[in-house]
């Protein structure tokens, strides 16, 4: 009987608050619950009114992502931070870093110890790395991973493919190439420098490492004498692995290096004074690199540091508004047909038209990448990817050249060159009928030598009065080259870059080389088309 009683009292109550007194339970129940609906009616009706101002409102504001026209409709901010974005970008010059050097000198190491003290790569997947090296007995190789392309590298513990990749300091972002140092992957190493704006020659400081390197075979005196061929006009000199126990950050050891290392850089063709620069690190423990020695572990080291000589380094200016030249590195499908190359000269644009040499395909820029970044534009000595429209991936070949219309590259089968020879092969005679590949900005091509024109005196520098029927290693000459296939190049005077090259034969390289001038035939054609 309580129960019953609070229950009814607490009916009543509740009836009165609603300002309802009415003791009969079940009336006001029925009275209560009409009553809801009725206000739940009004409820709906109210709902729908705004539904239906909701809907009126959300396509004044909805702006939809695949509209047909997405230029007219996207947000105004978003346009402002991509433009600042490419600011960005644009403002800070950008420079190719091509790291060579003898096999193990420490170049992936030092590559990815780079990316870990600018803030690449995080301290999870360096433990990572570090766990897969340990568990393959590789402690020490756990840096170079991150600069590895794929598990046959790692497993081998050598470079193979040209490694990517990309950091900033406070004025200038680097594109790092890791070039192999091993000689059966020269031809690789060659692709990466003839893309690069300065080098950086690794040698190891440890005993036995630098003399391997060195010595004659070794891969440090190729690799210098290919960069400096290549146009890497720009060279530090890294003496890598000073902690190592057999060195020990030792004065004596670091001066015998650079005592044996400046004669042989002035006889490549560089001026040791104002183009090349040595300094001391530690590629594993990254002493040296980020910020300068601690005097406690070198107390005879007063010059900068790694980031501060990338940093200080002078390259010259390249022209914005000169002819476009984008030699073809790589090509694949996305969307399209998408080349991958390094800007030589001159600007390009979305929608831009263009033509793919030598086969003369017109074609329109579609898109183009920076990184991972998207941009209107870009100039001279960015890393580019361009998505074109107007040419199927498969009629592309590396060392195609995407050119202006207006002022094509010419293509040639023939042209002339001054040469200097290296050092040939055992027995070998250079003369008319000598065969060997060509490698010339991204073009790998067989080639015949045609003609010795003349031999020029070192001495005197003037010609020799007698034609030359062979010549032998050391000598210049002027000479008449064939190849098989129509190829992309320029006169030296015109385009360095495109105008260099190096002779190869069984995995040796044995001449470089200029383009001095293409049959006038030829390169007439070319540029009428």
């Amino acid at each position: 009987m309580d129960i019953e009683e609070e229950i009814r009292s607490l009916q009543l109550d509740s009836a009165e608050d609603n300002g309802d007194v009415n003791p009969e339970a079940a009336n006001l129940d029925v009275k209560k619950s009409d009553d809801k609906m009725e206000e739940g009616d009004h409820k709906m009706e109210e709902g729908d009114h705004k539904m239906e101002e909701g809907d009126v409102k959300m396509e004044e504001d909805w702006v939809p992502t695949d509209s047909v026209d997405p230029v007219a409709h996207e947000p105004k901010v978003k346009e402002k931070e991509e433009q600042h974005d490419e600011d960005e970008i644009n403002k800070k010059r950008h420079l190719n870093v091509v790291f060579i050097g003898h096999v193990d000198a420490g170049k992936s190491t030092t590559g990815g110890q780079i990316l870990f003290l600018s803030g690449q790569v995080d301290d999870r997947t360096i433990q990572k790395y570090e766990k897969e090296a340990k568990d393959k007995s590789r402690e020490s190789w756990y840096m170079a991973y991150i600069m590895d392309t794929n598990e046959e590298e790692r497993v081998k513990g050598k470079t193979v493919e040209v490694g990517r990749a990309h950091f900033e300091t406070e004025t200038t972002r680097f594109t790092i190439l890791d070039a192999p140092g091993h000689k059966s992957y020269v031809p690789n190493m060659i692709s990466g420098a003839s893309q690069a704006d300065i080098g950086v020659l690794v040698i190891s400081a440890r005993k036995g490492e630098f003399e391997t390197g060195y010595e004659r075979g070794g891969q440090t005196r190729e690799h210098v004498q290919l960069a400096k061929t290549l146009g890497v006009s720009k060279l530090l000199v890294v003496v890598n692995k000073m902690d190592d126990p057999t060195v020990n950050w030792s004065k004596e050891r670091y001066d015998e290096i650079e005592s044996k290392m400046v004669p042989f850089l002035k006889t490549s063709g560089y001026n040791v004074k104002k183009d090349v620069q040595f300094l001391p690190i530690s590629g594993l423990m990254g002493t040296n690199m980020k910020t300068r020695l601690n005097k406690e572990i070198c107390s005879w080291w007063d010059g900068p540091c790694l980031f501060e000589a990338l940093d200080a380094i002078e390259v010259p200016l390249r022209d914005p508004k000169g002819p476009f030249r984008l030699p073809i590195i790589d090509k694949f499908k996305d969307m399209g047909t998408t080349v991958m190359g390094k800007v030589e000269s001159g600007s390009v644009r979305e929608g831009d038209s263009l033509v793919v040499m030598p086969n003369k395909a017109h074609v329109k820029v579609l898109a183009i990448f920076i990184d991972e970044d998207r941009v209107k534009h870009a100039g001279p000595g960015e890393n580019l990817r361009v998505r074109l429209s107007g040419i199927d991936d498969e009629d592309i070949l590396a060392g195609f050249v995407l050119s202006s219309v207006a002022n094509p590259i010419p293509a040639v089968t023939e042209f002339y060159a001054q040469l200097q020879i290296l050092e040939l092969l055992e027995n070998a005679i250079f003369t008319p009928g000598y065969k060997a590949v060509l490698h010339i900005h991204a073009v790998v091509e067989e080639c015949e030598i045609v003609d010795l024109i003349e031999e020029i005196d070192m001495k005197t520098k003037k010609p020799k009065k007698r034609k030359p029927l062979f010549v032998k290693n050391g000598a210049v000459i002027k000479c008449r080259i064939q190849v098989t296939n129509m190829i992309c190049m320029e006169k030296f005077a015109d385009f360095p870059q495109l105008g260099r090259f190096t002779l190869r034969t069984e995995g040796k390289t044995i001449a470089v080389g200029k383009v001095i001038d293409a049959p006038l035939k030829k390169s007439k054609q070319s540029s009428t088309n």
